[in-house]
């Protein structure tokens, strides 16, 4: 089935599962461009009753659902929408909770920099009703008198550049939608703060009380009104952003002074073979292509999918489910996605998609490609190799599909490309005779490949683990600023989620900071400098430019060199003396997000997210028990083989909790078990030596249904397991608490700084 068609089937399956009441009861008009005021109404907070409560939107049901998820979200506050009718409140995503979270925003930023200018920007991708809803957040923010920047006729931009211009300009904050590589129906507001850093829970906590206040104030009045601003209000600002070139010649400039230094660009510029960029979405294209035109590189590429469209062109999209249930179904976006269809066997479902054994049929072996999501935040590289080398990508550990009779597509994990980065980088900053000038350090989530450490180790490189999401990268970055900043002559010394101090000697630089699941940044070897002074090691959000542009001057090296990624990622295990060579993510997911009925969807997350919340605590209690000396390492292998008896726990050394789940240390392999902070699903990871026996362990562990065995209970008594998910917030906000960042920050004069 072609994409137009699938998006057509469900277009028919969200209108045929949205009742007449929904359609009916447009309760914002969103559509008015002009000045009016919104009455939020006590019925609304109820649920809808055709008779007792026509206008019922059941609110405090959404806000109690809203709240979960901002205390625990590692990316925005994510969740479906429905597509053709946003107004429909039964969905997380929704006008409604869009209006309150942004006036909720703006009366919390208002109340703590009284009689400031505050400045803020929207932006957007291409997702379902992202344009309506940044046009409401505009308007929202300016009727509260607070200036908002966007992007010159709106038009979209990625999350990495709202984060830096936070940053860079020194604004209050930014709002920006996205569900990054998520489902087209899935929706989000990603909430940037002046850092341009992703909230923190107790960031995000504010405001949700503060939506609870204005409920108190609707139950005991009977109604609240909210303003909302014209359209084209005086204080939404596109002009500005028109006059920066929409931030990208910034960008250029931070660029320049890193990973678009003239050896990469002259690398890239002596390319023989194109470059293909996978463009899902089309967003990306905007800002990339213009920034590949600056750096006179662009006829080196080619581009795929430039058209932006929030179906994501079909990829990622079937008709049937994994058991061959006729439905539609969506696996994502995300291209490292190894599913199993209804015969038990592997298949890349985004990659088959793509329709690359016909678009990539022209190209030659080795050529590159490069593929990022909508919001360009996250990069998977893949290149083309003959057939024959199957048994070496094997040996290796890359995964591969076949194109045609001759030839594969190699898709490398975040894993195993960024380790081809963070090496490549290394080595241009000793060739410069740059590498001496500072310590170096890297930071990384303790899902990411165990190979990085090694690597590390190896190069007398530190490496500073945290848990899983880009904003606790950022945190520790703004630690390390303030030590450099509050003592440049002492050792920087940070204590890591698996509770080591890691010291990283005199004004360290960054080298490299990631995630396993596609998100990048390289640090800066000149701290970067916002418009009134502010410093950083790095910009705060991952970004899939300067993966491409990195990415890309290694391709070329290695295109120079004669040899292939593989060979390259084969050279560095050897050299560096890797032995957890192998990495594997399985992603259990307890429920089909697609479903278009609401109420089954509802039900089905809700009953996927207790089996999740059940596997989850089965090892997080024993690993906060261990943690507090109540069980030995001893007891804890006793538990796992009674539970798992065709497993060998044996060489288990440690089991820790990680902030967001749980990390089993063993001699020759980690594997950590996590429940998804934004969905009813489970995530296993793993790396070691030996890819079938750490791939044994992650479907085991993390399917496991999460039942006590007597075994169990005899070990951990009842009240302790029902108390772990509250005391594992606890050591988590102790853990992200410690050494805070302590700078305050200061609402500069914008008529100097920006001139506006």
């Amino acid at each position: 089935m072609n994409s137009q068609t699938l998006e057509q089937e469900l277009y028919k399956s969200v209108e045929q599962n949205t009742p007449d009441y929904i359609k009916n009861n447009k309760y914002i008009d969103i559509d008015n461009r002009d000045e009016f005021l919104f009455s939020l109404k006590k019925e609304y907070l109820l649920p809808y009753d055709n008779e007792k409560n026509p206008l019922g939107l059941d609110l405090d049901n959404w806000l109690n659902n809203y709240e979960k998820e901002a205390a625990v979200s590692t990316a925005g506050i994510r969740g479906p929408q429905n597509i053709l009718y946003p107004y429909d409140v039964r969905f997380p995503i929704n006008i409604m909770g869009i209006m309150l979270a942004t006036y909720a925003k703006a009366l919390v930023a208002i109340d703590k920099y009284k009689g400031k200018k505050l400045v803020k920007l929207a932006g957007r991708e291409v997702r379902y009703n992202s344009d309506r809803f940044l046009d409401l957040i505009a308007r929202v923010q300016s009727a509260q008198g607070i200036e908002t920047l966007t992007t010159y006729e709106r038009k979209t931009m990625p999350i990495w550049l709202a984060s830096f211009l936070c940053f860079k300009l020194d604004l209050l904050g930014g709002e920006y939608i996205t569900s990054s590589h998520g489902i087209s129906v899935k929706n989000a507001t990603k909430d940037l703060n002046s850092q341009g850093s992703q909230y923190l829970p107790e960031e995000s906590m504010e405001f949700v009380n503060k939506i609870k206040e204005i409920f108190n104030v609707v139950r005991e009045k009977g109604s609240y009104d909210i303003k909302i601003a014209k359209s084209d209000d005086k204080l939404i600002n596109e002009n500005f952003m028109k006059t920066i070139n929409n931030g990208i010649d910034l960008y250029k400039e931070y660029l320049e002074q890193g990973v678009a230094n003239k050896e990469n660009l002259d690398l890239i510029r002596n390319l023989n073979e194109k470059i293909v960029i996978e463009n899902v979405g089309g967003s990306a294209y905007n800002t990339l292509s213009k920034l590949l035109e600056a750096f006179k590189v662009s006829e080196k590429f080619d581009w795929m999918n430039i058209e932006e469209d929030p179906f994501f062109h079909g990829i990622g999209k079937y008709d049937t489910d994994p058991k061959g249930n006729k439905c539609f179904y969506d696996y994502s976006v995300d291209a490292t996605v190894i599913a199993k269809n209804k015969d038990g066997k592997s298949f890349f479902p985004v990659i088959d998609t793509l329709n690359y054994d016909e678009k990539l049929k022209n190209y030659p072996i080795g050529t590159v490609v490069l593929i990022t999501d909508p919001d360009h935040d996250r990069l998977t590289v893949c290149q083309i190799e003959n057939k024959k080398q199957i048994s070496f990508l094997e040996e290796t550990g890359i995964s591969y599909t076949p194109l045609n009779a001759d030839r594969v597509l190699c898709i490398y994990s975040a894993n195993q490309s960024f380790l081809l980065i963070m090496d490549f980088w290394a080595k241009q900053l000793k060739e410069s005779k740059r590498w001496d000038k500072h310590p170096r350090f890297i930071i990384k989530t303790t899902a990411s490949a165990k190979s990085w450490d090694e690597w590390a180790e190896f190069n007398k490189v530190k490496v500073v683990n945290v848990p899983v999401g880009f904003k606790e990268i950022a945190n520790i970055m703004k630690k390390v600023e303030q030590q450099i900043i509050s003592a440049p002559d002492c050792d920087v010394k940070i204590t890591d989620v698996l509770g080591k101090e890691v010291n990283l000697g005199k004004n360290p630089r960054m080298l490299f900071g990631g995630e396993e699941s596609g998100g990048m940044i390289i640090g800066s070897e000149d701290l970067i400098k916002s418009k009134s002074g502010r410093i950083a090691i790095a910009m705060r959000e991952k970004s899939a430019s300067e993966a491409i542009i990195v990415a890309s001057a290694l391709t070329a090296k290695l295109e120079k060199d004669g040899k292939t990624l593989s060979k390259a990622l084969n050279e560095i295990f050897t050299s560096n003396k890797i032995i957890a060579k192998y990495d594997i993510r399985e992603d259990i997911a307890y429920y089909n997000e697609s479903e278009p009925d609401i109420v089954k969807l509802t039900q089905a997350k809700k009953d996927g997210e207790a089996l999740r919340t059940k596997n989850d605590l089965f090892y997080l209690t024993m690993a906060l028990a261990h943690f507090d000396g109540k069980i030995s390492l001893e007891q804890i292998k006793s538990i796992l083989k009674t539970t798992f008896n065709t497993l060998n726990f044996d060489n288990l050394t440690d089991i820790k909790f990680v902030g967001d789940g749980t990390y089993m240390q063993f001699t020759d392999k980690f594997i950590e078990i996590r429940p998804s902070g934004t969905d009813a699903k489970t995530k296993a990871y793993g790396a070691g030596s030996n890819k079938t026996d750490i791939s044994e362990f992650a479907q085991i562990l993390g399917n496991y249904s999460g039942e006590l065995n007597e075994k169990y209970l005899d070990i951990i008594s009842k009240d302790y397991y029902n108390n772990a998910k509250e005391k594992s917030m606890h050591e988590y906000l102790k853990f992200t608490n410690k050494d805070m960042d302590k700078r305050i920050f200061e609402i500069p004069d914008y008529k100097t700084t920006l001139g506006i």
